[in-house]
């Protein structure tokens, strides 16, 4: 347990870090979102085993690391797909004998879904020119708050199963834990912005807020079965070892992948920031 806090700390100075740069140097949220996804897609290439075949590796690994940077580009989302598409299925043709197709499928579409998902923290901040890197940070909380609430009050009061099959040590009451924690730790983070970052000047919806962090635990819990399934399938505990306590950074971020959609799709429609 010890290492798991320590590591979510390392974790968190690393946010802030991202928001203090931000003003002076704003790539630093792109850059550190490109890294990320790079490394995720490594880890499920290893995970699947075509790590070892460059054909398919490399464009997937090009891709992940230069969507987040597609945004300065008019339809560069799209650009990058495309491309990305062509060159994956020209090496399934000129490679089908030595490619598995269920090797081909996972990591095409996982490269896809990471990189796409992940980007959606800069999207985030696009939402807004003055408080852009409060709604980017909000994907990453909104994320994670469930996973600790679950896991302490798993550890606490946890007795029945959520799902055995796939995640043992997830329960129910963790769920239930982790949905009302994510609901009360989005609402101190809009205390904090107002009073600390904002200096009272603006407040947050705070409405808006407690609808992220209640469908927030749900997407986070998906992601990270989903995620568990895929790593059961190819008997692995953990996608990597880089994150002492929590596993590869895949597996620090796979809610993060399902739960920043999410969050884009409320805060486009509800404002945050009043």
């Amino acid at each position: 347990m010890i290492k798991r806090i320590f590591s979510g700390a390392v974790i968190l100075l690393l946010l802030v870090a991202v928001i203090i740069f931000n003003k002076i140097f704003p790539l630093a949220l792109h850059i550190a979102i490109s890294l990320v996804s790079f490394i995720c897609v490594f880890e499920l290439a290893k995970a699947v085993g075509v790590n070892k075949k460059p054909i398919l590796l490399f464009p997937s690994l090009l891709a992940a690391a230069i969507i987040p940077f597609s945004v300065f580009v008019t339809h560069g989302s799209l650009v990058v797909f495309s491309i990305y598409t062509l060159l994956m299925f020209l090496g399934l043709i000129a490679y089908h004998k030595d490619i598995e197709i269920h090797e081909f499928g996972m990591i095409y579409a996982m490269t896809i879904l990471i990189s796409s998902g992940l980007q959606t923290i800069i999207l985030m901040r696009s939402l807004n020119d003055n408080h852009g890197i409060f709604y980017a940070m909000i994907p990453l909380l909104a994320a994670w708050g469930p996973d600790v609430g679950a896991y302490f009050v798993g550890v606490l009061f946890g007795k029945h199963k959520l799902c055995p099959e796939i995640s043992p040590k997830k329960t129910v009451e963790g769920f239930i834990g982790g949905i009302f924690f994510s609901m009360i730790a989005m609402v101190v983070v809009g205390l904090y912005f107002k009073y600390i970052y904002y200096g009272g000047q603006k407040s947050a919806d705070y409405l808006v807020l407690v609808l992220i962090g209640a469908g927030s635990a749900l997407t986070s819990v998906i992601g990270d079965l989903s995620f568990s399934i895929i790593k059961r399938k190819f008997g692995i505990k953990d996608f990597g070892s880089v994150i002492p306590g929590h596993g590869g950074i895949l597996d620090r971020f796979d809610s993060v992948i399902f739960t920043a959609p999410y969050v884009y799709l409320i805060v486009s429609m509800m404002p945050l920031v009043a």
